[in-house]
């Protein structure tokens, strides 16, 4: 019997695996996976996907970025 893992992601994490997924797939339409460049497509998958969350997080400002004054206006944090 093979050993069972294990993931508990928080939700980024989880979008950005999703976002690797997608990046993956795109990678494979244009190279062939083999046992010899499979970790190297993972990682570069990853890595993308990482970038892409990480500029996101620049540009897009999330509702719970915006925090209420108790004078009833909002402003934005960082």
């Amino acid at each position: 019997m093979t050993k069972e893992e294990f993931l508990h992601l928080q939700h980024s994490e989880s979008v950005v695996a999703q976002m690797a997924a997608t990046v993956f797939a795109g990678l494979l339409q244009h190279q062939s996976l083999t046992a010899e460049n499979e970790d190297e497509l993972v990682e570069r998958s990853i890595a993308i996907a990482t970038k892409l969350a990480l500029r996101a997080e620049q540009v897009i400002k999330s509702d719970e970025e915006w925090v209420k004054k108790a004078t009833g206006s909002a402003y934005l944090l960082g």
